[in-house]
């Protein structure tokens, strides 16, 4: 993760065409004036921005605000889904509409003041495969700041990477890193952490919160709930797709174990002439066993299925130029600071004539 201060946002003359995308789900504001609200920056920036309004038939009738700015020839592209999809089918299907290799992901209803949207673009002009926006300062109430330190704090302890703003909603990145990741379901709201986990670079820029974002929001148990799931199936994504068997034979393993220790001691009750048959926890031991030797069962089942899809999957990432360069320097800066106490004997050696060994970069052959 890297993180970027706030400065000038203005982008390089000739900057690429740019494809918001705007996934039409949940508590939308008005379509016309999220269009009219966050398209002048971008378009006061130098990017050619076209708008991508995608949502479910279930909320196609919000797309009529939008017939009049479409009539005036503003650059504005509608879809409806054919079915009520979540929001990751939402945005795939906006990305398949796009005619630009540049993209911003956009929320329905404002997160950060539209004054910031180049400032998240230009690290992706320049290279960066995806940026995400972070709301900070947060202004928000104290109800929607807990919320969000709790969140993040299961993400970090079970997901194992940092993004410190999450569910804000506001990403640029490239065409073919989108493609790239395997999202579903849900998982629209973890794309940085996928990305991540996939060996893209991700920037992080602070941006002003909007004023609409800082209202208290209370939801439902179920939303809760699910997101709960979410981090969960998170959390299984990121360490144990490879390996199932290692997450499933861990849980199977200790609930045969404990379930094992249940009827050990039934036996040994038996053996010293108690009755048993009548007891709670010989069902209790025996669903144990059961229950384990299922979850074991199921992780095998897994292993199968990774081994037949292996020679169809690749579990890496060449580095591209860029992050290769990236990669170079903070080698040289660790080697560097490595040394730093022993600079006066490489100072001797060099008077002596010898040299160093070679950079672990360029010790293959390359070309210094």
């Amino acid at each position: 993760m890297t993180t970027t201060e706030r400065g000038a946002a203005t982008p390089k003359p000739g900057a690429p065409g740019l494809s918001v995308v705007v996934p039409v789900s949940e508590r939308p504001s008005p379509l016309d004036r999220i269009y009219q609200e966050f398209s002048g920056p971008l378009r006061d920036a130098g990017f050619d921005a076209e708008f991508i309004f995608i949502t479910t038939p279930a909320n196609a009738s919000l797309l009529s605000a939008l017939d009049d700015l479409m009539g005036q020839g503003e650059p504005i592209e509608t879809g409806i889904a054919n079915a009520s999809v979540g929001e990751t089918g939402l945005l795939s299907a906006g990305v398949a509409m796009a005619t630009h290799d540049l993209l911003l992901t956009l929320p329905a209803y404002p997160r950060i003041e539209a004054d910031e949207l180049p400032r998240v673009v230009l690290p992706v002009v320049e290279g960066a495969p995806m940026c995400v926006a972070r709301r900070w300062p947060r202004k928000d109430s104290w109800l929607n700041r807990a919320q969000n330190r709790i969140f993040h704090a299961m993400v970090r302890s079970l997901g194992g990477r940092r993004v410190r703003d999450v569910a804000c909603g506001v990403r640029a990145m490239r065409r073919d890193v989108f493609e790239a990741l395997p999202l579903y379901g849900d998982f629209h709201r973890f794309l940085p952490l996928v990305a991540m986990r996939d060996g893209y670079r991700v920037v992080e820029v602070d941006t002003v919160q909007h004023p609409e974002d800082r209202q208290p929001r209370i939801y439902s148990p179920g939303v809760y709930l699910r997101r709960i799931l979410d981090v969960l199936g998170l959390f299984f994504l990121i360490r144990f797709t490879e390996k199932p068997l290692r997450f499933f034979g861990l849980v199977g393993a200790g609930a045969t174990f404990a379930g094992g220790l249940i009827m050990l001691s039934l036996l040994i009750d038996r053996i010293q002439g108690q009755a048993i048959a009548d007891r709670p926890l010989l069902l209790l031991g025996a669903l144990f066993v059961v229950l384990g030797v299922q979850s074991i069962a199921l992780g095998l089942i897994g292993e199968i299925i990774v081994h037949v899809n292996a020679p169809r999957q690749k579990g890496y990432r060449l580095l591209d130029a860029d992050e290769l360069g990236e990669l170079r320097e903070s080698v040289q800066l660790r080697t560097r600071d490595a040394e730093a106490p022993a600079r006066p004997q490489a100072t001797a050696s060099k008077q002596s004539g010898s040299e160093g060994p070679p950079h672990p970069l360029t010790a293959r052959g390359s070309r210094r």
